[in-house]
């Protein structure tokens, strides 16, 4: 697994497709990145599996997940 992948995901506030760059070579984490679009706060979660696979989660800031 590379540890810096290129994903797109929709911002859970304005829909749109935005690319976000995911380095996975740390393991979980989880942190906030402004969408390039309508500029507001999106949570991503990342979770790696037993298997290596990279699970990638976007949320509004105040969600709960």
């Amino acid at each position: 697994m590379n540890s810096i992948e290129s994903i797109y995901e929709q911002c859970p506030y304005c829909g749109e497709s935005i690319e976000l760059l995911i380095d996975a070579s740390g393991g979980d984490e989880e942190y906030i990145e402004d969408c390039e679009v309508c500029c507001r706060p999106i949570s991503i979660v990342l979770r790696v599996d037993d298997e290596q696979e990279l699970c990638v989660r976007v949320y509004a800031e105040n969600d709960a997940y």
